[in-house]
């Protein structure tokens, strides 16, 4: 008998064994790593553009270099011990156990979220194991990204004073115990999760911890110079709406991603992400308008954010006119906390948030939670949630429950955070001060990195003839022709 002849086909695309097994979906994996680029993309370089560009000139290279090491960092952490403790075996209700993500007999099989699957009271079996139709390794990236990007939201509070040393230090640490809690109770198997909480892509897990626990070390860290904190003008405006643009577009991935495959549930999220991002910034523009008699460029891009993080718990799980109504309350009660309540009352006038992330991520996350818990639409909650007959309030049942679970999870997500984010810091100043020297506070960047962003004269000021006499090259050179409107010559 001949032997049958062999397979032309390269190892790499046969079907059913090697690279490519039957259980492997080409158009989940394909749809997860791009997702999960995104959400890279959100971070290196969208964040680092916004914070290295939003700021004053002085912290240009040290905002941007924040966003930067904290990402290199979270990469590595996550793959040695973080990634099971957030979504391995359970070993605390709130905890997995650690463990690394390296191995190829790991990274190869299909991915899967071993806490997740849940059961009845009476112990039957309710929703499967959480089984996405591509390997383990996509799954780790992919969850890497949302990992690395909470770390630089959190930095956001801390820009323009927190020892970098100090810094490299807190990243891994905060990775460690404080998001692998949230991460493993309301998305790995934890007790938020079989308990129902509705977190679709992070409002509690990323924008929630991250507002805290950023509002929390900066309390500890202690504030700007003075001199910062009374006038921080950003360098660059439009480099300001360039990281914000590649914010917006990778939300796409944020909350497109999330159900683990390319299907339905995963275009519902992306169209009300954008609906709702969209509402927000419209809403904070004008009531800019309606009460300051401006449109602010930089209130625009707040508002932009807090509607993307509002519609983050909800994305695939309420519908169009929701997402419509979320934004407006997105564009509005983060607005009133920032311009109105921030400057009215002590304790947060008191800790200097530089960016205001408490507003536009720990209120616009609570504030999402929360009406995910009133709006979530049962067939959506159908196709993503595991706890079977979950819906919001306004469709009446078990709807109203669902709102105090959101306000439950929440609390414990704030609390946790509080906690946990004070001793690290508590611990950290006993090794290293957790705030610059003032002489380094004074200068910026040169003094901290020996770089700066521009070589240009100044910090935000604009240009006076009668005062400023200094080219690029810090040479003195006589005004023959005074420079005017925005082509001024620096």
């Amino acid at each position: 008998m001949a032997a049958s002849p062999p397979n032309p086909v390269p190892v790499a695309y046969q079907g059913g064994a090697g690279a490519v097994p039957v259980w492997l979906n080409k158009g989940d994996n394909a749809w997860q790593m791009v997702a999960a680029t995104l959400v890279g993309l959100q971070s290196v370089p969208g964040l680092v553009i916004l914070y290295g560009s939003i700021v004053k000139k002085k912290w240009a290279v040290n905002s941007a270099f924040m966003a930067l090491y904290a990402f290199a960092a979270v990469v590595i952490c996550w793959v040695s011990w973080a990634y099971k403790m957030s979504f391995g075996d359970k070993l605390l209700p709130f905890w997995g156990k650690a463990g690394p993500a390296l191995g190829q007999k790991f990274l190869i099989n299909q991915a899967a979220l071993p806490a997740s699957t849940h059961y009845y009271s009476n112990n039957t079996l309710e929703t499967a194991e959480v089984t996405p139709w591509y390997p383990m390794a996509t799954m780790v990236w992919f969850q890497c990204a949302f990992a690395a990007i909470t770390l630089i939201l959190l930095a956001g509070s801390v820009l323009g004073r927190m020892n970098f040393k100090a810094w490299m230090m807190f990243v891994p640490l905060w990775l460690t115990f404080s998001y692998t809690v949230g991460a493993f109770s309301v998305w790995g198997g934890g007790f938020l999760f079989h308990w129902g909480v509705m977190d679709y892509s992070g409002g509690y897990v990323i924008h929630l911890s991250s507002g805290i626990a950023g509002f929390t070390t900066a309390y500890w860290v202690g504030p700007r110079v003075k001199k910062d904190r009374e006038r921080f003008p950003p360098n660059n405006v439009l480099l300001v709406l360039a990281g914000a643009g590649l914010l917006w577009m990778g939300w796409a991935g944020f909350n497109g991603g999330d159900p683990y495959a390319a299907n339905t549930d995963s275009s519902m999220a992306v169209l009300n992400t954008n609906i709702c991002a969209a509402t927000s910034l419209l809403v904070w523009t004008w009531l800019d308008v309606i009460f300051f008699e401006k449109p602010s460029v930089i209130g625009a891009v707040q508002g932009m954010i807090t509607g993307l993080v509002c519609i983050t718990p909800a994305a695939g799980l309420v519908q169009g006119w929701a997402a419509i109504v979320m934004g407006v309350m997105s564009g509005s009660v983060p607005w009133f906390t920032m311009m109105i309540v921030d400057k009215r009352w002590k304790l947060l006038s008191a800790v200097d948030d530089t960016l205001g992330v408490f507003h536009t991520h720990a209120v616009a996350g609570f504030l999402g939670g929360v009406l995910t818990g009133l709006f979530a639409e049962p067939e959506l909650c159908a196709l993503f949630l595991p706890v079977t007959n979950s819906r919001g309030g306004v469709y009446g049942g078990s709807g109203g429950m669902q709102i105090l679970k959101q306000i439950v999870g929440a609390l414990f997500i704030i609390g946790w955070n509080i906690v946990a984010t004070s001793i690290i810091c508590l611990v950290l100043r006993c090794i290293v001060p957790l705030r610059m020297p003032e002489e380094q506070l004074l200068i910026g960047d040169d003094a901290v990195h020996g770089e700066e962003a521009y070589a240009l004269w100044g910090d935000g000021e604009k240009y006076d003839v009668t005062r400023h006499e200094l080219y690029s090259d810090d040479t003195l050179h006589g005004q023959k022709y005074p420079s005017s409107g925005a082509t001024q010559v620096v």
